[in-house]
């Protein structure tokens, strides 16, 4: 026979029913010897309960209630048989479902050991189904209520954007007074930083332009006066070398030089001077180009300003972009909800004419519900008559369980008498035993004694 579902070993079938289907002490007192090879028929019934159970929800009672619609002269005939017969109707709905169409009753009364290994494999491959299916379910529940909320909080977004360019687009009149004082205020301080960066620059720069010149004359004139020494040294040689000097002449050519050497250490003692100031003047330049640097710091500073006032602008601008498209969604869902609505009206129309066939047959029900409440009441008065002959019988049955209860108190009351007097007699032995080990003490103690004085008497009558 072809299978739908995979054939499991015994071992495989009992973790099964121990993990998905049995729990507490059901699952740990369920043991290989109960299914294989001969199934006790109350272990089997017992797991078939548990399915439906754990499948339908069908409750311990309903296995044991007789069927309203069903007339039965004595019920009570039918109270063994009842959980069997009910058991067998729910098998024969479920284990189609499983893919299993030859369930018998004979398989609940007398199960062969094979068949039920089918019929549970059939009814784990459902169980391994339906909760695959129930995962499936509970992850797409989860996603649509994860997909709703993200919806709530995107039309809540929505909503709070429109708040703020509606804030946005209505601007008080003091902020556009104070934006206006701002932005003056601001082309006022870029124009006089301009004047007098450029004012300062062009003054340094001919100030730097005239040192320049300056410098550049005094070096030259150094220049000349070194090759004007040179070329005296030069004289001076040539002469030293062709004319035999007399000691005035030296003399006062000697102090002619000194005077040019004196001059020229002078002059170069004023360029020297003239060198320091230049180079102070250089060093003033720093700070100059430091304040420079401080009004061009707070030109970036104003412009970053306007930037942020273009950014803002800009998300302004975006927002009432995003607005837009926003209202045209909701002109969208609008035409969307006026079809919907057209639709609910024309079910609204169908549910009335349904709601009339529905009242008919409720009427038509009512009056099949009195005849079987009439039907159920005779049934409930048989019954109990039935249920006062059962609480009578649990009545009896209470009252022996109270004499046994008294018969086993009695019987605990006496071992614990007997307890008593075996603990008394035994103590009172304990003693006597106690006194006897004493009497033979002393009775040894008195002997030796006597068997000494004999002695002595005997070696006193010897020796005389």
């Amino acid at each position: 026979m072809d299978l739908t579902f995979p054939r499991y070993g015994p071992n495989d079938l009992l973790t099964h029913l121990r993990n998905q289907v049995l729990a507490g002490a059901e699952a740990k007192n369920l043991v290989k010897s109960d299914l294989f090879p001969n199934p006790k028929p109350e272990v089997l019934h017992m797991i078939f309960m548990r399915v439906l159970q754990n499948v339908y929800g069908i409750r311990l009672e309903h296995f044991y209630m007789m069927p309203v619609t069903v007339e039965i002269i004595y019920p009570q005939i039918l109270e063994g048989f009842l959980p069997v017969c009910n058991l067998y109707i729910h098998m024969g709905r479920f284990l189609p479902i499983c893919r299993v169409n030859d369930f018998q009753i004979a398989d609940i009364i007398n199960p062969k050991a094979k068949r039920t290994a089918r019929f549970l494999s059939a009814i784990l491959n459902f169980i391994h189904f339906q909760g695959s299916c129930r995962n499936a379910y509970l992850e797409l529940q989860w996603t649509y209520k994860s997909t709703m909320e993200k919806i709530q909080q995107l039309q809540t977004a929505n909503q709070q954007a429109a708040m703020k360019l509606e804030k946005l687009d209505t601007i008080p009149a003091e902020q556009q007074v104070e934006f206006k004082q701002l932005s003056d205020a601001i082309q006022e301080l870029r124009q006089l930083l301009n004047t007098e960066y450029c004012r300062k620059t062009t003054a340094l720069q001919e100030v730097t332009s005239q040192k320049k010149s300056e410098v550049s004359e005094r070096t030259r004139s150094l220049n000349e006066l070194k090759v004007m020494i040179a070329t005296l040294k030069e004289e001076q040689e040539q002469l030293k070398s062709q004319i035999v000097e007399s000691p005035e002449e030296l003399k006062n050519y000697k102090e002619h030089m000194k005077e040019t050497v004196q001059k020229l250490k002078k002059a170069k003692q004023d360029i020297i001077e003239k060198y320091e100031s230049y180079r102070d003047l250089v060093e003033i330049l720093p700070s100059c180009q430091l304040e420079v640097q401080l009004y061009q710091k707070r030109m970036q500073s104003q412009g970053e300003n306007v930037d942020r006032m273009a950014s803002i602008l800009s998300e302004v601008r975006n927002l009432e972009d995003q607005i837009e498209s926003a209202q045209r969604e909701l002109k969208n869902a609008k035409t969307d909800e006026m079809s919907l609505k057209r639709l609910v009206t024309a079910k609204h129309e169908k549910l009335s004419t349904t709601g009339i066939r529905i009242k008919k047959k409720h009427e038509d029900v009512e009056q099949y519900k009195h005849t079987v409440f009439e039907h159920c009441n005779r049934v409930q008065e048989k019954r109990g008559a039935v249920y006062e002959k059962v609480t009578a019988i649990h009545k009896e049955i209470k009252q022996i369980r109270s004499k046994v209860q008294q018969l086993n108190e009695n019987t605990e009351k006496e071992k614990m008498k007997a307890q008593e007097i075996y603990l008394n007699l035994r103590a009172g032995l304990e003693k006597y035993h106690e006194s006897l080990a004493k009497i033979a003490e002393n009775y040894a103690t008195s002997r030796d004694a006597k068997i000494a004085e004999l002695k002595r008497g005997l070696l006193s009558v010897q020796t005389s």
